[in-house]
């Protein structure tokens, strides 16, 4: 499974790259949003995992951007400030919606399902 991870706090989602890389999947990390849509235009990816709060493009947004791109990828959103408001439009926008911190398990877990045919 080819992974794109987009947050902006670098350790953290450098740290979850080389994590889900561990563990056999093929993973490109971006801190903006900018950074993954040139990645988007680049490579093809099965699953891409968004934070939803971050400078400038928020996750939702992002999301729209990338589905120009790659009509077939899927979504899960991660998210450090959980809101009511997020959880619903998260939930209806993606595979998946979880609260940092995540174990590792529990996001490979709903990976695996959101990618399912």
């Amino acid at each position: 499974m080819h992974v794109l991870l987009v947050d902006d706090e670098k350790e953290f989602v450098n740290t979850l790259a080389e994590r889900l890389s561990f563990r056999g999947f093929k993973v490109d990390y971006a801190i903006r949003a900018l950074d993954a849509l040139a990645l988007a235009e680049k490579n093809v990816y099965d699953l891409a995992v968004l934070d939803m709060k971050m400078p400038g493009t928020n996750g939702l947004e992002l999301k729209g951007l990338l589905e120009k791109i790659q009509k077939d990828m899927k979504f899960i959103f991660l998210t450090g400030h959980g809101s009511e408001a997020d959880y619903v439009a998260g939930s209806s926008e993606s595979a998946c919606y979880l609260v940092k911190p995540v174990k590792i398990d529990a996001l490979i877990a709903k990976m695996l399902e959101a990618v399912k045919p």
